[in-house]
């Protein structure tokens, strides 16, 4: 994925009035909110729905995304609306540009458009919801009936997702009547929950359930009640979203790498240790991962052990698991900034922590600054994993990849009182 690449989120059904549109708007908008430094842009292929409504300011329109299929640069079409979210606007008469349905695809790798892009289609598999599909890192379907779960199928084959490879597809159960019971102890939702993995599909761990806040909404979910059930599944998504387009990572080579193919996101992964700035090669390193700028990585075995070491923090009495640093306070090295080490085995069960003096700080946040390029003073609540295992980087593809996936969200999800709870990540 190339850096200036978006991150495609498309939100598709073959079904009208299961949520699309309300989802993908506030979904911009959610994830805007969480992640201020993040482009976030919205684009819909729906005619029903005006992105200027919602979102522009004043007489200040967008571009319609016909301009992006024709080859014109984004820059030129997208527009700054309200929320901070870019749109570009709806074009009720849009027609086909040819018979290719990787048309979009094309145009978006050269796009130079950053950040996450939120896609709404079309209720129907027509040349622009194709398009969309086969453009998407991640695609987000709303269902709310049998009706809706049927039609999943024909949304895998047009994205080119085959059975048992659909890491790249969610359903998202939407506007469903919860208190409608299919027999005794058995209600709608728990119904498509259960014929959803029958038919091997990931169901996002939120519910877009039925609310009067969202009939007829002409503004985000955002602006109203922040107490309301709705708010609290709509902000899940985007943590949701986030979470994949923080682990959109694409195997390539890097020169700086030897010979070896390192799972890399171009716009996130160092593969260079921050604390030495020499290429972590051949030698043996511990992997990173900043949480808030979802940046990766590598650092030096021998780099972290003198880091440790000069602090008094030395080594744990294990080879496997996880260190967590954990930057509390108001950001500036002094008496109010606070740092954890927690430590966790393998099996994701905390074993020590330990609380970091203020003469300590200035190490640890100059390792944060080579990071993520924040000086000592914007750092505020900030979590930075390390895996206690070291190797070559190599080492940590594949299966290894993996189980230290799910050791991270296992730990993140105690340390955070479930915000990571889910079958994601």
């Amino acid at each position: 994925m190339a850096a200036d690449r978006p991150f495609v989120v498309t939100i598709a059904s073959e079904q009208a009035q299961v949520g699309k549109t309300t989802i993908a708007s506030n979904l911009a908008v959610y994830l805007k909110a969480l992640r201020e430094d993040l482009p976030v842009t919205l684009v819909s292929f729906d005619s029903h729905f005006s992105a200027d409504g919602m979102f522009a300011i004043g007489d200040h329109r967008g571009r319609s995304i016909a301009g992006l299929f024709s080859g014109r640069p984004a820059a030129e079409l997208i527009r700054l609306g309200q929320y901070g979210v870019q749109f570009m606007t709806t074009e009720s008469c849009l027609c086909p540009f040819d018979d290719d349905h990787h048309h979009l695809l094309r145009a978006l790798r050269c796009a130079f458009l950053p950040g996450i892009l939120v896609l709404d289609t079309r209720p129907d598999l027509d040349y622009f919801t194709r398009n969309a599909l086969l453009a998407a890192d991640l695609i987000l379907v709303p269902v709310m009936d049998s009706g809706s779960l049927a039609q999943v199928a024909s949304l895998r084959r047009a994205s080119g997702i085959e059975d048992g490879a659909a890491d790249r597809i969610w359903l998202v159960p939407s506007l469903v009547d919860e208190h409608r019971l299919l027999r005794p102890g058995l209600n709608a939702l728990d119904f498509m929950v259960f014929a959803a993995g029958e038919r091997g599909c990931q169901v996002a761990d939120c519910r877009i359930h039925r609310s009067a806040q969202l009939a007829g909404l002409s503004n985000p979910l955002l602006t109203h009640d922040l107490s309301s059930q709705t708010h609290q599944q709509l902000r899940k998504l985007a943590d949701i979203v986030l979470q994949h387009y923080g682990n959109s990572e694409t195997p390539v080579r890097s020169p700086l790498a030897g010979e070896l193919s390192i799972p890399q996101s171009p716009r996130c992964l160092q593969v260079e240790c921050p604390l030495c700035s020499e290429p972590a090669g051949e030698a043996s390193v511990h992997f990173f991962l900043d949480l808030r700028s979802r940046r990766r990585g590598f650092v030096h075995g021998s780099c972290l052990d003198d880091l440790l070491q000069d602090q008094g923090l030395g080594d744990p009495a294990m080879d496997r698991g996880l260190w967590v640093l954990r930057w509390q306070g108001a950001g500036e090295v002094g008496p109010e900034a606070e740092l954890t080490l927690q430590i966790f085995d393998e099996q994701g069960a905390q074993i020590d922590t330990a609380e970091i003096g203020a003469v300590s700080l200035p190490p640890f946040a100059a390792f944060w600054r080579r990071v993520t390029g924040k000086l000592a003073e914007e750092l505020f609540q900030e979590t930075m994993v390390v895996t206690v295992e070291h190797g070559l980087p190599g080492d940590f593809c594949g299966p290894e990849r993996q189980r230290l996936r799910e050791l991270r969200r296992q730990v993140l999800t105690e340390l955070n009182g479930g915000l990571f709870k889910g079958r994601y990540g």
